[in-house]
């Protein structure tokens, strides 16, 4: 990644340019997907929002974390996304460097378990695996092919299966 490049906690400011990022990125049906519905009443995790600046994009990638609970049990686990490059800057790092830093801070927070629902190839470079057949089940359509996790303390994922929802009301 160029040094120009700059990773920074999101700020309220940078609510517009997130918006229009995810909307290059994902268009504006993005909102009536499963994954969104899941952050619906919630704010991201304090401190796992970050973006990418960079002088050529005003803000060329964002990435957050939204906290979940998993079956009854009520497991805790983070939901990773949206993860969004600017097109411009796609294939320059800014997506795994976003991941990493975010994933990092993530631990060193506590957090155990990560879930997301994406392009496996992709993702399975940051250690995510596709998640076991059945053990998750998410509240709305997925393909089951994207739904994938990542342990950030190993065995995060034993004993846990059941409904993933978005944090208790």
């Amino acid at each position: 990644m160029c040094g120009s490049i700059s990773l920074d906690e999101t700020q309220p400011a940078d609510h517009h340019d997130i918006e229009h990022l995810l909307d290059l990125s994902f268009g504006s049906g993005r909102h009536a997907r499963t994954s969104y519905r899941l952050r619906e009443g919630s704010a991201a995790v304090p401190g796992l929002s970050l973006v990418v600046r960079d002088p050529g994009v005003q803000l060329s990638g964002t990435i957050s974390f939204w906290p979940l609970r998993i079956g009854v049990a009520e497991t805790p686990a983070l939901l990773l996304g949206p993860l969004a490059v600017h097109p411009d800057r796609q294939n320059l790092g800014v997506g795994r460097a976003l991941m990493k830093e975010g994933l990092a801070r993530a631990k060193a927070m506590g957090h155990r378990l990560v879930i997301l629902v994406g392009d496996e190839p992709y993702y399975a470079r940051a250690g995510f695996k596709r998640s076991p057949t059945g053990l998750l089940t998410m509240p709305g359509p997925v393909d089951p092919a994207r739904l994938l996790y990542l342990e950030l303390v190993p065995g995060a994922l034993d004993g846990v299966s059941g409904m993933v929802q978005g944090p208790a009301s």
